[in-house]
């Protein structure tokens, strides 16, 4: 499982897609999303602007993310 450490207190379902690669651009990351291939704890998410915050858990195909925070990673 990879991570994805945010500065913020969220980041949101298509930016992450977009920030990982994982979608060309911000049609592409639609377009997975609509065509229900993303998971967020394990429950096929629809909604582009999912907010996603540390904890929650990724999946676009065989990949996983976990959201992490970087203040956390800071305090650590």
């Amino acid at each position: 499982m990879n991570e994805f450490s945010i500065r913020t207190d969220f980041i949101n379902l298509q930016q992450l897609l977009k920030a990982l690669n994982i979608a060309e651009s911000g049609g592409h990351a639609k377009i997975l999303i609509e065509d229900g291939d993303v998971a967020v704890n394990e429950e096929v998410e629809f909604r582009k602007r999912r907010k996603l915050y540390p904890g929650d858990i990724v999946k676009v195909m065989e990949e996983e993310i976990k959201i992490t925070s970087e203040k956390d990673v800071k305090k650590g």
